[in-house]
């Protein structure tokens, strides 16, 4: 207990915290792998239930995504409901110890049980390929949110990854579908990864907060990834929330133009390793490309972990406390900065952020708090649009 008149610690602080980390690529481990969240070693990866628990992580989505470089067109949604499935295989092996929930009212319960709270998200809107109806069905199964792309673009919204402003076309009259159908189910929607104007589109059209799972500023690492002050601002109007990425290459521009002078060098590597898998007639395992990415990544310094938390500073500074969280994408990333090794470390935020004078409060909200408000008012807009609905047709 705390001592009225005794300002709490840190640890105190991170401890009593419902944490939650909106993206970690975990399951591709499930599937390729055959890794067990909780009885496998932590390996290479960046998060298990012994990190999680070290760390008090109490809650994390799980991002579903679905390589298009060595997924055929056509087999996404095979793929995503493979990786969905390894999600919900954890669980049923572990019902004492993991969760699936589907509302912020499921979170607080895991917490309460001692139980890993597990969400699924999917990263990329290729893998709906085309169809509300997969859209839907994804939902019924447990899908919360939907990164509306990836590093590429789909046939209904353009991505970061592959657009300049001069071909940015936004949302198509179906992306506009996908966004109203989501508001209608009560699905965030994820703007990371998506390009300039695809974000603008989506903010025209949503009736509902949105979410960047996965995204940190662009002031700061000049990457098209993170997010513009206009676009910060704009998402703190709309009541969202942006969850800072923890990838080296999104934090620090000294460490981003490192890495992008290798690509030529990284290139050739993924090449050859793409035509050992071809002979085979094998897809890449993302484990396999992963390993080269980090290899090349080993070679270059880390970015201090001031990095980071200077992220989270400038958003706070520009949206304000109440939009701004942790996405780490872990198990994604190839890079993290110093003091950032797992899911243990997650404390060290908390400790740096009451350092510069947040209050409890305003951590807690960081912490978990916002993503909380998020969910709930994604789930509220879809209540109220059934309601309105019903009304009209009676």
């Amino acid at each position: 207990m705390i001592e009225p008149s005794k300002s709490p610690t840190p640890a105190q602080i991170h401890t009593s915290a419902l944490v939650i980390d909106t993206h970690a690529d975990t399951p591709q481990r499930f599937l390729d792998q055959s890794w067990d969240f909780i009885t496998s070693p932590l390996g290479p990866g960046h998060l298990n239930l012994a990190t999680a628990q070290a760390g008090n992580l109490a809650a994390e989505f799980f991002a579903l995504w679905v390589d298009p470089a060595h997924t055929p067109a056509g087999r996404y949604a095979h793929r995503t409901l493979a990786l969905l499935d390894g999600v919900l295989e954890q669980v049923r092996l572990h019902p004492t110890e993991l969760a699936l929930c589907l509302t912020p009212a499921d979170i607080v319960a895991a917490r309460a049980s001692g139980r890993f709270a597990i969400l699924l998200g999917i990263e990329g809107g290729h893998s709906i390929e085309n169809s509300l109806a997969l859209l839907r069905i994804y939902h019924r199964l447990g899908v919360r949110y939907m990164t509306l792309t990836w590093a590429n673009s789909n046939e209904w919204a353009a991505s970061s990854g592959d657009t300049t402003p001069a071909t940015d076309s936004g949302l198509t009259p179906f992306g506009r579908d996908v966004v109203a159908e989501m508001n209608s189910l009560g699905m965030m929607i994820d703007v990371s990864h998506v390009s300039d104007r695809t974000l603008a589109d989506v903010l025209a059209v949503t009736r509902a907060p949105i979410l960047a799972s996965h995204s940190s500023a662009r002031a700061l690492c000049h990457s098209p990834r993170n997010l513009t002050d206009t676009q910060l601002r704009a998402i703190a109007s709309n009541g969202g929330a942006i969850m800072v990425n923890f990838y080296a290459a999104f934090l620090d521009e000294d460490y981003r133009q490192a890495f992008i002078a290798q690509r030529p060098e990284r290139q050739q590597a993924h090449a050859a390793l793409q035509a050992n898998y071809a002979a085979r007639n094998q897809p890449v395992p993302f484990h396999v490309s992963n390993a080269i990415d980090t290899d090349f990544a080993a070679r270059i310094p880390r970015p201090p972990f001031e990095s980071l938390i200077a992220h989270f500073e400038y958003i706070i500074a520009v949206a304000g406390i109440d939009h701004v969280g942790i996405g780490t994408d872990f198990d994604g990333i190839s890079a993290l900065p110093e003091g950032i090794d797992s899911a243990a470390d997650l404390p060290k935020i908390t400790a740096a952020l009451l350092a510069r004078g947040h209050s409890p409060a305003d951590l807690h909200k960081l912490l978990g708090g916002n993503l909380l408000r998020v969910l709930t008012a994604a789930q509220s807009a879809a209540i109220s649009t059934f309601i309105i609905a019903v009304n009209m047709s009676s």
